[in-house]
């Protein structure tokens, strides 16, 4: 039966099936193996920093000297009660400002700010989480 199956075209059809579903099924193996995330709490894990998002949306976009804005938007992936802050950013470092808020039940905050520097304001929300910083885009106030 074996000659039969050497030298018939079947039975090497059927030889390098098998054999392909074997070498496919050993690379699935060896590939999910490699893919296996690492553990918690290690510095390349951040599972809640790389889904974490903070959004931002100012009430005025033109102010006045001295005039108060109110930061609010959603987050996700922050835990209720984590700590935000406004940030400004400052020769091309971004700077907290005193305005600081924690999230709400439902994602939201909100926070309000006095902006007193007179030109263009590009501010962000931010927090720290266990697994990296996390920021807002950039929005920005002409302040006059």
């Amino acid at each position: 039966m074996t000659s039969v199956l050497r030298h018939h075209r079947y039975g090497r059809t059927l030889g390098a099936c098998a054999l392909s579903v074997a070498l496919l099924s050993g690379g699935t193996a060896g590939a999910f193996a490699a893919s296996k995330p690492s553990p918690k709490g290690s510095p390349t894990s951040s599972p809640t920093s790389a889904m974490a998002s903070i959004t931002i949306t100012a009430d005025k976009t033109s102010v006045k000297a001295g005039d108060t804005v109110k930061f609010t938007g959603r987050t996700k992936g922050l835990k209720v009660g984590s700590p935000l802050v406004l940030q400004h950013e400052k020769n091309g470092k971004w700077v907290p400002l005193k305005a600081t808020a924690k999230v709400k039940t439902g994602s939201s905050y909100a926070l309000t700010a006095k902006l007193n520097t007179t030109g263009t304001e590009k501010l962000r929300v931010a927090s720290a989480t266990m697994h990296g910083k996390v920021h807002s885009p950039t929005v920005t106030v002409k302040v006059s």
